[in-house]
């Protein structure tokens, strides 16, 4: 039964927005802990990177066998379990005192819950919710809410974490990720087979022949490298430059508010223009605004208007992204296969978070990274170029000749 047949739409999308916003507010903001964890001495930058590289690995792995399972069993189930392992895992990271226990926790349990609660099944659910006219703008529109999300929780966690410590602060976000629950009620359901019996196993193998969608896949591994190496690290980026963590609070959450406007603007031109030449160009602009960082004086003012222009382009690939996936292959399968280029996503994500604190022990410095971070969107702008965008349907079909 599709969520479509059985849910109003536009309480899918307002469910799922919320399911968004508490898994990347919480998610997104978690690194300005990260100052106050290090106080502990067997722990280290490079240990800390690790561990949420690890978060984003099995996020990554996670989110293609989270989206079988709801395609298989129902979106609902799978998001309350994923709710339970989110609140599970941030209660036991208060625990941590050593690197295995900060992989263990932080990284694994953590990195399933958000996995099983995120884009592909929140986002597929939305997606079948309304028709292909109006999916593009309801994309865009869910992909805002983890937007507001981590423009509210910036703050939210950056005041918990001055007043009661990181340990408290874990606690009362857990409560707060137990909100999902309820949300996921709202999109109950899984997609209606289609009319020419397609197994999932076929459309996964469909779209492993399918050039453009590993073209989709390599875009979006630069998208995780961008948003975990400036989620993990910036704030400790911007401690070293001296200044406090409220400027780092000030700088996540503008990222969050500009990202609202950069998702809604993606999802409106995606309905109005071919979403590869929106990717291409999102990606191009990334690695400017992060070139002119680098090069800038870092003053508050900077780091603000450096972040609201990152904001801007963050999440805007999102439903670009997902809405290619739906032209070129239908909404059918859309939880499996937006959670293989979410694990793509992720694997980037790994290596973001993971580099940025090695390179930083290694070298002293963050420049490396914010090389590699140019030159990588530099190849996405190219690479999305290519893409045939076309329905699979009518790449199949014969010519008239």
């Amino acid at each position: 039964m599709s969520t479509s047949s059985s849910r109003l739409p536009w309480l899918v999308l307002a469910a799922g927005s919320l399911i968004l916003a508490l898994n990347l507010g919480i998610r997104q903001t978690m690194s300005l802990l990260i100052p106050d964890m290090l106080t502990m001495p067997t722990l280290s930058l490079s240990a800390m990177g690790l561990a949420f590289a690890i978060q984003n690995l099995i996020w990554g792995v996670a989110s293609p066998l989270a989206g079988m399972l709801a395609d298989r069993f129902g979106t609902a189930r799978v998001l309350a379990l994923g709710a339970l392992i989110y609140a599970g895992g941030l209660v036991l990271t208060t625990y941590v005192t050593t690197a295995w226990q900060l992989n263990l926790n932080l990284g694994l349990i953590l990195g399933l819950g958000v996995g099983a609660t995120t884009f592909p099944l929140v986002l597929s659910a939305v997606g079948r919710a309304f028709p292909p006219e109006q999916r593009s703008r309801a994309l865009g529109l869910a992909s805002a809410g983890g937007s507001v999300g981590q423009f509210l929780m910036a703050p939210i966690m950056d005041s918990l974490n001055r007043h009661f410590g990181w340990q408290e602060a874990l606690l009362l976000v857990a409560l707060m990720a137990l909100l999902i629950l309820p949300c996921a009620m709202q999109l109950k359901g899984r997609p209606a087979q289609p009319a020419a019996g397609m197994s999932l196993r076929q459309a996964v193998q469909q779209a492993g022949e399918h050039k453009g969608y590993w073209l989709l896949n390599l875009g979006f591994f630069v998208c995780g490298f961008h948003v975990a190496f400036i989620a993990t690290h910036l704030p400790t980026y911007i401690s070293l430059c001296g200044m406090s963590s409220q400027v780092s609070a000030n700088g996540l959450a503008m990222i969050g508010l500009f990202n609202i406007f950069g998702s809604l603007t993606a999802g409106f031109l995606g309905a109005r223009y071919r979403p590869k030449w929106l990717l291409s160009a999102i990606y191009g602009l990334r690695a400017l605004v992060i070139l002119l960082f680098w090069l800038a004086p870092k003053t508050p003012i900077v780091v603000l208007m450096f972040t609201a222009a990152i904001g801007f382009l963050w999440l805007s690939t999102v439903p670009l992204t997902t809405g290619t996936l739906a032209q070129i292959f239908g909404s059918t399968y859309m939880a499996t296969l937006f959670g293989v280029v979410m694990l793509s996503h992720q694997i980037g994500a790994f290596f973001g978070a993971w580099l940025g604190g090695t390179l930083m022990d290694m070298t002293g410095s963050f420049d490396l990274m914010w090389g590699i971070s140019i030159a990588l969107g530099l190849m996405a702008m190219v690479i999305h170029l290519p893409v045939d965008d076309r329905p699979v349907s009518a790449r199949t079909q014969p010519s008239a000749a």
